[in-house]
C-alpha cells in the first residue's frame, strides 16, 4: 500500500473516531416518568411494580417522587418529602385535576396516568416521545445547556439525587401493613438550580454524596413541560 493510501486510511480511521466520539458525548434525548406514590396508599404497589419494568430502558429517566399527604393514615413514608409533595401540587392544573392523588404517573410534565394497571405507564411513554428541548449534557461537576427557544422566555433547572435500582421497604403499619414494598429509583432530594433563559449556559452541581445519582431537568415553570433531562 503506498505512503498516500496509508494516509487516507488513518485519516479516515481518525475521522471514523471522531464522529464516535462526538455521538458517545452527545446525549439521547429522554423520557422523564415521574411517579408520584406513597407507602401509605394501598393503590400504589402496583404502580410502583410498573414503574420497575420500565426503568431500564436506555431512553427512560424513571423517578420515584414520594408524597406525605397519606402519612395520617397511619405510616409515615420512609422517602416522603414536602417538596415531593409540592411538585406534584403544581402539576395537577395544567393536568386537569383539582389535587393531588396517587398513584400518579407523569410523562415529559405533559400527560399523566394512573399508572396501576398493566402497561399504562408504557402505553403513555410511547405516546408521550421524548423531550426536545436543548442540548444538555451532565460531566465533571457541571451541567451544560445549550442555546434554544426558552417557552415564556425562561425555564426552571432542577437538580434531583436520586437512588438508582430498587429497595425494598418492609411496612409495619397503615393501609399497607405487613407488605414489603419495591420503589424503584427513588428521588432522595429536589433543588432548583437556576435558571435558563435560551442563551447557552453553564451551572455548577455540587457532587453527590451516599452514592446517589444525580439527574437534571429543565423544565417550564409552574409545573409545565420537561423540555430536556441528562443523567450520570
Amino acid at each position: 500500500m503506498s505512503r498516500s493510501c496509508k494516509s487516507i486510511v488513518v485519516s479516515s480511521l481518525g475521522a471514523l473516531a471522531l464522529a464516535v466520539s462526538l455521538g458517545a458525548a452527545q446525549a439521547q434525548p429522554l423520557t422523564v416518568v415521574e411517579l408520584f406514590t406513597s407507602q401509605g396508599c394501598s393503590s400504589c404497589p402496583p404502580a410502583n411494580a410498573n414503574l420497575i419494568k420500565v426503568k431500564d430502558q436506555p431512553d427512560v429517566l424513571a423517578l420515584s417522587f414520594n408524597v406525605t399527604y397519606w402519612d395520617y393514615l397511619g405510616w409515615k413514608d420512609t422517602f416522603g418529602r414536602q417538596e415531593f409533595t409540592q411538585r406534584q401540587v403544581t402539576y395537577e392544573p395544567s393536568l386537569g385535576h383539582d389535587g393531588p392523588f396517587t398513584p400518579q404517573v407523569v410523562v415529559n410534565g405533559r400527560a399523566d396516568v394512573v399508572g396501576a394497571a398493566p402497561g399504562e405507564i408504557q402505553h403513555l411513554i410511547s405516546s408521550g416521545g421524548h423531550t426536545s428541548g436543548p442540548s444538555l449534557s451532565l460531566d465533571s461537576g457541571k451541567v451544560s445547556i445549550g442555546a434554544g427557544s426558552a417557552p415564556g422566555g425562561r425555564a426552571d433547572v432542577w437538580l434531583v439525587r436520586y437512588a438508582k435500582g430498587v429497595v425494598e421497604v418492609p411496612v409495619a403499619r397503615g393501609e399497607n401493613t405487613g407488605r414489603t414494598l419495591p420503589h424503584a429509583n427513588v428521588v432522595h432530594s429536589l433543588k432548583k438550580l437556576g435558571s435558563w433563559t435560551g442563551d447557552a449556559t453553564a451551572l455548577d452541581v455540587p457532587a453527590a454524596s451516599g452514592g446517589l445519582s444525580t439527574a437534571v431537568l429543565v423544565q417550564s415553570p409552574a409545573g409545565g413541560p420537561i423540555l430536556a433531562a441528562a443523567t450520570n
